[in-house]
């Protein structure tokens, strides 16, 4: 990593005002410069991998972030407590607020990042939107006025011309933006995007913006410091979208032209230098599709300037070796860049893929629980695992479900995706699910492979990518099985008491042990015996096969049917996970000592699919309703979920009110189907 020449001295001791990735991303630099950190925790994050990096840490509050990690004045207090030069916000919370940076200046403790007035003025996409036009940086067309009644924003948006964009004004990260394809969809769009933006950001103002079709977003890394210098570090492709947040993110930008390239880069610090930035920044474009035969000259406009560190910042660092964190610590602490514009190289290809904990198939759903396996491809010069969390860690619903980032280098573009799916296929999370298989084949999909990117991707390719995962075959059930046998024969080991020692284990044994698998609905019973040097494998009332089987824990390799392979299974309580080149496969051990029976609970009802809290009741009670009939709206993990009707039938109550807190599981609506008697 490129240092420069040090001037004035780094600080002793920097506090971190966030939680998670982001903020162990920070104290592993601090480690490397001799910085001490002082870490802040809520209630639900005291055992946090951020908490034990820490040379320090302080509670700052109760789990919900508005009372914690949103809290200035306990941020604040935490710095004076220990002694803390200056705090580094990371990237969400307060990392993009004007007045945290300047309560930080009024206390005499240095903010990592740039000045009040540069977040002020790009914080509002619309007062941003104005600057921009001045200094010559092409700007969407759209409404950015600050008259807000929604009956003038439905004219506006009218006159602009379907498809538009709803987008908070204080917004980012996704949050707080709609698209609108037709006049009658606007109005419901609007209210749920300013509820949206008044929740995470306390501003329920908008802008309207030309939505422009296929679009790329591609952005620049720019730095400034208080000498005023400007530099750029090159571009990265953030197009691989799900509801405006980023899944997939690379460096350099391909299928770039050369001049279109530097044409935005100069932009970028036009940009910068209107506002006298100082720190790391990044201004995202829109990049309309190229003209002519494809060669990199679309027309690009102005989107919004992310005023702190990027969640996608390693894959800068990848191609450029330059640590952004450094150049974060060294720039607030008054020294100047680094390096010259012509000194910054770059080099090879990166990708990030963002691994979360939620599941793909049930409409991306965050997942909550243990991390009871949590496994990643080894580190290396090709490899790079950023996490907050570990093995034994818990997902909480009080945060963003991110696990870890998977980021890639290589030489080339096709040789870094390669290094991609390779690293995705290695993932091996269990306790939680997580959106692994999703990414997998988006790492395939042929438009990304080629290149050909754009922000619709992932929509126009969602029946692809969410495609019912492959069912378990004769093969997947037997090595499950021969997992649980092997894993517990291993465990048992030296245990002569221990049922999985005994005679129907060892050679010679004339009576086969039973394992009894479920997936899918379906309960298979297979029998399993030792011959030779080898295990006897079977199905009820099936003829059995002979696999030759070697156990290095979590591997499993064996020899069926004539073919070879390893498989990692992982045994987890009940739960039996098998993992088989890119496909997973779960199971479920059945003991026949606790088998239950009945009707699932609350058959007719609609549950909450993850804890949250209410926001609005959409259907009426007693009406019919259609299948997909939205019928009330929840937030969860900063994001509003539609719960739709899942069959035609009635809503005969609701049993949770707006505003309440709900449990993962609980029951929110008495539905009756259209088929089910009334009395």
């Amino acid at each position: 990593m490129s240092t420069g020449t040090s001037q004035a001295a780094l600080f002793d001791k920097v506090l971190i005002a966030n939680r998670g990735e982001i903020a162990c991303r920070i104290i592993a630099t601090c480690r490397r410069l001799g910085i001490r950190t002082v870490a802040v925790y809520s209630d639900a994050d005291r055992t946090a991998r951020h908490v034990r990096m820490a040379d320090e840490a302080v509670h700052i509050g109760p789990a919900a972030a508005r009372e914690s990690y949103l809290r200035s004045d306990r941020l604040l207090d935490a710095a004076r407590r220990t002694g803390a030069q200056a705090i580094h916000p990371g990237y969400g919370f307060l990392s993009e607020n004007a007045a945290f940076a300047q309560a930080c200046a009024d206390a005499g403790v240095v903010f990592i990042g740039p000045s009040p007035a540069s977040i002020q003025a790009m914080g509002d996409k619309r007062e941003a939107k104005a600057l921009m036009q001045a200094a010559g940086v092409p700007v969407t067309p759209g409404y950015h006025g600050a008259d807000q009644d929604p009956a003038l924003l439905q004219r506006q948006a009218d006159g602009i011309g379907y498809p538009v964009l709803i987008k908070a004004s204080a917004g980012g990260g996704g949050k707080g933006m709609r698209l609108v394809e037709k006049p009658e969809d606007f109005a419901a769009a609007l209210q749920s995007c300013q509820r949206e933006a008044e929740s995470a950001f306390g501003d329920a103002r908008v802008l309207i913006e030309r939505y422009i079709v296929r679009p790329r977003h591609v952005e620049i890394q720019v730095f400034g410091d208080r000498h005023g210098n400007v530099v750029h570090l090159f571009e990265r492709d953030c197009s691989v979208q799900r509801r405006h947040q980023k899944v997939l993110e690379e460096a350099p930008a391909p299928a770039l032209g050369e001049a279109q390239r530097e044409a935005m880069a100069q932009a970028a610090i036009a940009a910068a230098r209107a506002v006298d930035y100082v720190g790391a920044g990044t201004i995202e474009f829109i990049v309309g599709e190229s003209r002519g035969s494809g060669d990199g000259t679309g027309e690009f406009h102005f989107m919004e300037m992310n005023t702190r560190l990027q969640v996608e910042h390693p894959v800068t660092e990848l191609v450029t070796g330059i640590d952004l964190v450094e150049w974060q610590l060294r720039v607030a602490a008054g020294q100047p860049l680094p390096l010259r514009q012509d000194q910054i190289r770059h080099s090879g290809h990166a990708i990030e893929a963002r691994l979360y904990a939620e599941d793909a198939l049930k409409g991306f759903l965050p997942s909550t629980g243990t991390l009871q396996v949590m496994q990643f491809p080894a580190a290396s010069a090709h490899v790079r695992i950023d996490t907050g969390v570990e093995q034994g860690d818990a997902i909480s619903p009080w945060y963003d479900p991110m696990i870890a980032k998977l980021i890639v280098w290589d030489e080339d573009r096709p040789r870094a995706l390669q290094r991609l799916r390779q690293a995705i296929d290695a993932v091996r999370v269990v306790g939680v699910t997580t959106n692994a298989v999703f990414l997998g084949r988006l790492a395939r999909q042929a438009d990304f492979s080629a290149a050909r990117l754009e922000t619709g991707l992932v929509a126009r390719e969602i029946d692809h990518l969410l495609a019912p995962l492959s069912e378990a075959d004769d093969a997947a059930w037997m090595l499950a099985a021969l997992g649980v046998w092997a894993q517990r024969r291993a465990a048992s080991a030296g245990v002569d008491d221990s049922p999985w020692a005994q005679d129907g284990w060892r050679l010679g044994a004339s009576a086969p042990q039973w394992i009894e698998l479920s997936a899918s609905g379906e309960t298979r019973r297979l029998a399993l015996q030792p011959q030779g040097n080898q295990v006897e494998i079977g199905f009820d009332g099936a003829s059995s096969q002979a696999a030759s089987v070697d156990w290095t824990a979590p591997t499993l390799t064996v020899s069926l049917d004539g073919v070879r392979s390893s498989v990692d299974v992982h045994v987890v309580g009940a739960q039996v996970v098998l993992y088989r080149g890119t496909d997973r496969f779960v199971f479920e051990h059945v003991d026949p000592l606790h088998r239950h029976a009945g009707a699932e609970a609350h058959a007719g009802a609609v549950v909450a699919p993850m804890p949250g809290r209410i926001v609005e009741l959409l259907a009426p009670i007693g009406t019919p309703v259609a299948k997909g009939t939205p019928l009330l709206v929840m937030e969860a993990m900063k994001m509003e979920h539609t719960l739709q009707a899942p069959h035609d039938g009635v809503v005969e109550a609701f049993l949770a009110k707006p505003g309440d807190l709900v449990a993962d599981g609980a029951v929110l609506v008495d539905f009756v189907t259209a088929d089910e008697e009334k009395p």
